[in-house]
């Protein structure tokens, strides 16, 4: 049985600035999609500039602004909505209360779903193509995340059998061993995900798909690993024993299935546009 590691939160202290391990992780988060973007360019269709408007590094720039904006207006927005709706709804301005923490995921999805969609109307571009150019640079920031996560001794796991070798104790859930989710989904949301996303954008699939891979990949191994995440408080687990994040997982699955079939019949190939 292990003890979580009482890591500072502050990385840093500048006088009154005060640089977190958090805020680091998403800086590495933003540094990973605009390397793996420009690797990507240099991938069909995006390094083909045949019946298309061409791709720059400019456009990953641009995406990464917009993708960030809407993360953070639909992750805190969605949590306020899926996770404290009659608390919000009752205390309106604490929704802007970013430094006191909630954020949803899913939320973030829903934002920055919305940011490709203004992103592909201003430039003129297939919606799909710009979902399949983002969705392989998106996992390595969600470990990122889930680092911080760890760092910060936050969301740790439901309790664990006493002889799991990586059985952890952390501070602030009592004394019992507890499974380490962080890591469990650093390593399926982020690493795993990461790998099979980018190994498929490399067979050139339908358009589409890669988005739709995207959406199966992360539903599932997010659907998994909340079966060892400890579920919030003020909610526990919902109908048939599932938590929230189970629940906010269906749709994904049920979206990205509809999405494949769909991409499937169109017949249209990554290098190919509308």
């Amino acid at each position: 049985m292990l003890t979580h590691p009482q890591i500072d939160p502050v990385a840093l202290q500048l006088g009154p600035l005060s640089i977190h391990w958090y805020g680091i992780t998403y800086l590495v988060a933003f540094g990973l999609f605009l390397w793996l973007g420009k690797r990507r360019l240099r991938k069909a269709p995006f390094a083909s500039n045949k019946g298309q408007i061409p791709w720059a590094y400019s456009d990953v720039e641009d995406l990464l602004f917009l993708g960030v904006m809407g993360v953070v207006l639909g992750g805190r927005i969605g949590y306020c909505l899926f996770y404290k709706p009659a608390f919000y709804a009752s205390h309106p301005l604490e929704i802007f209360a970013l430094w006191q923490g909630g954020m949803s995921f899913h939320g973030g999805m829903l934002g920055v779903i919305a940011a490709m969609v203004w992103f592909a109307h201003s430039r003129q571009r297939n919606f799909w193509q710009v979902a399949d150019f983002v969705a392989p640079c998106v996992p390595t920031g969600l470990a990122a995340g889930r680092v911080g996560n760890f760092i910060n001794g936050e969301l740790w796991g439901r309790l664990a059998d006493p002889a799991l070798p990586w059985a952890m104790v952390f501070r602030g859930a009592g004394d019992a061993p507890r499974h380490p989710s962080q890591v469990y989904q650093f390593f399926l949301e982020g690493l795993l995900l990461f790998v099979l996303l980018w190994w498929f954008a490399s067979t050139e699939p339908k358009q589409g798909r890669v988005a739709a891979a995207f959406l199966v990949g992360y539903g599932t191994f997010r659907f998994i690993a909340e079966f060892f995440r400890e579920p919030d408080a003020h909610l526990g687990l919902l109908s048939m024993g599932m938590s929230m994040g189970q629940w906010l997982c269906v749709p994904m699955l049920v979206g990205g299935a509809v999405l494949w079939l769909w991409a499937g019949r169109t017949g249209g190939t990554a290098s190919a546009t509308e």
